[in-house]
């Protein structure tokens, strides 16, 4: 297993322990404290430890060596955990929506002073993992661990909004002890959406998306930067887990050996993976170059989808 997937693989193990810890603590002092917004929260956190625990197991699949039965590899299991992760913050902002709703209609107690003091300890607990884990997300260029990222992110937004629901709540008095429960159905809207931000990058690794324009470039530079390539061509990238599949047409001298192209092929293989070393396999097809034939020597600065 390599570096990179354990550090993403630690940082879903510590968001795990600390969100039973806190689930735990944000339901006692909900149901102790009447604040539905509290165990909305916990309900939430909640949801966290499940996509902590399948961001887990999607990497150590995705680390897997390619085989016979996925001689690509199982990079997308990386993906696909991403899009559980982002469904389940989808159904979590539904539930928490419908239940909010519901107390609204019962009548209930203020929601007890003490819950504000749980919350302010839970928002600075949950912020502080969205900036640590995103950071390791970001590094590595996983999708699934930049959407637990954010689960702890959503979590961190449903604790504030509830401390002000329950502060409007205790200012207010009597007959504002509903404020926590409008806060909770805000707090849901807030979690769709991210559900819906994390949503869309792990269905377009999972459709073969082409990369940002950059790393196209990247490689692009790095193939026509070896001695005897004379253009590229048809230079396509798909995302599979933590790296890259790239596939190009090189144009070199016609006169060129068989034996020669080989080894220039190779050549270009490492170049690439050198510049860009997030890229796991290079697929090159030697072709002829021949002087006023329209070629491409780079992928197109604007098109970031069609890069043949």
């Amino acid at each position: 297993m390599s570096e990179y997937v354990s550090r993403g693989i630690r940082s879903a193990q510590a968001g795990l322990a600390t969100n039973a810890a806190l689930a735990l603590t944000k339901l006692i002092a909900g149901v102790l404290g009447h604040s539905y917004a509290l165990i909305a929260d916990a309900i939430e956190s909640t949801a966290d430890i499940a996509s902590s625990l399948i961001v887990w197991g999607g990497l150590r699949i995705a680390s897997r060596e390619p085989d016979d039965e996925y001689p690509f590899g199982y990079g997308k299991a990386e993906s696909l955990a991403a899009t559980i992760v982002s469904l389940m913050l989808l159904g979590a902002a539904i539930v928490i929506a419908v239940q909010a709703t519901n107390e609204i209609r019962t009548p209930h107690h203020t929601p007890a002073a003490f819950t504000l003091g749980v919350l302010v300890g839970v928002i600075a607990v949950k912020e502080f993992l969205f900036r640590k884990v995103f950071v390791v997300g970001a590094e590595l260029g996983s999708t699934a661990v930049k959407a637990d990222a954010w689960h702890h992110r959503s979590d961190a937004i449903t604790s504030a909004a509830a401390f002000l629901g329950i502060s409007i709540a205790l200012v207010g008095g009597h007959g504002w002890e509903s404020a926590d429960d409008w806060a909770a159905i805000a707090a849901s809207g807030i979690i769709f959406f991210n559900g819906t931000r994390i949503l869309r990058p792990a269905v377009a690794d999972l459709m073969d998306r082409a990369p940002e324009p950059k790393l196209l470039r990247q490689v692009a530079t790095a193939a026509l930067s070896v001695e005897g390539v004379h253009a590229i061509e048809k230079l396509k990238m798909r995302k599979a887990g933590l790296g890259y599949f790239v596939e190009l047409h090189v144009q070199t001298d016609p006169e060129l050996s068989l034996y020669d192209a080989h080894i220039l092929g190779g050549k270009v293989k490492s170049s690439i993976r050198e510049a860009a070393p997030s890229v796991l396999s290079v697929l090159v097809h030697m072709e002829p170059y021949l002087e006023g034939r329209v070629t491409q020597t780079g992928p197109p600065a604007n098109n970031r989808h069609n890069c043949g």
